[in-house]
């Protein structure tokens, strides 16, 4: 009776044991073994091609894992993981994962599947799929906005004085040549030529022979030409005629100024 009694508990033991909690038989009691364990990646392939950075799927098939087994995928370039897909239940399928956006183009990929907490720990379920290809999406050029420039502020005043504007130019070359004399008669006239707010002639008496100069100009911006008198001479205002080329044309303008305002020009450097 005893020897039954203990026969019986074997028989239940190995019995209990063919099946998994899931209904699966993962263990073979006749040959007191595990039955072997394999997994088959069946997507992607060697003719599929994936798109870095975006979501792709896997696809897969077991044998002897069961459903509420879990399966880590890895990501491969030449043998080498260059990401860890994920962890995922024995579903045979998955979606959306993301590839990173780091990844290079390339048609040496492959996915490689682990089981994890196999039941027989000396029988790892393992499988990578064959080479194929992942495509490094393209840039998305990203719109330039381009910010609206304010008008450049003319001045208005200096030392007191208000500024005129009588004329605008655009000129072909930041470099121009400036030449000026007395406009009528030379009657003592003390001028200075101001550039942006700084003097580029200084309190000269104007004379019938031009003065000739060179002179730099912003382009990124209008420039303010104005004419500063000093004296009103025997006869006011005082006028003066100034030639201004770029080395192609030539425009000559007429600038008065008294001791309350000046007459300017704006000259703009075509672009």
């Amino acid at each position: 009776m005893k020897y039954l009694i203990i026969l019986i508990s074997i028989t239940f033991v190995l019995q209990a044991s063919v099946l998994n909690a899931s209904g699966l038989k993962t263990y073979d009691s006749n040959y007191q073994t595990y039955l072997k364990s394999k997994i088959e990646i069946t997507y992607p392939k060697t003719t599929t091609v994936w798109t870095a950075p975006g979501k792709v799927k896997l696809e897969w098939t077991t044998k002897n894992i069961s459903d509420k087994k879990t399966i880590k995928f890895y990501l491969s370039k030449n043998d080498m993981v260059v990401q860890e897909l994920g962890i995922f239940s024995n579903t045979k399928f998955i979606d959306n994962i993301t590839l990173d956006r780091g990844l290079e183009s390339g048609d040496n990929y492959r996915v490689i599947g682990i089981e994890l907490f196999p039941d027989d720990k000396f029988n790892v379920a393992k499988y990578a799929t064959p080479f194929f290809t992942i495509k490094k999406a393209p840039r998305i050029a990203k719109p330039i906005t381009l910010e609206k420039s304010e008008p450049a502020a003319k001045r208005t005043n200096f030392d007191g004085r208000n500024i005129n504007y009588v004329d605008e130019l655009t000129v072909a070359s930041s470099k121009i040549r400036v030449s000026l004399w007395d406009h009528g008669r030379k009657d003592g006239d003390i001028v200075s030529i101001y550039l942006n707010g700084v003097a580029i002639v200084s309190k000269y008496h104007l004379e019938y022979q031009k003065k000739v100069f060179d002179i730099s100009l912003d382009t990124t911006k209008p420039n303010d030409l104005f004419l500063y008198a000093h004296n009103l001479g025997k006869f006011p205002p005082n006028t003066v005629s100034i030639e201004i080329t770029d080395g192609q044309i030539a425009e000559n303008i007429v600038l008065n100024s008294d001791l309350k305002s000046c007459e300017a020009v704006l000259i703009n450097v075509s672009k």
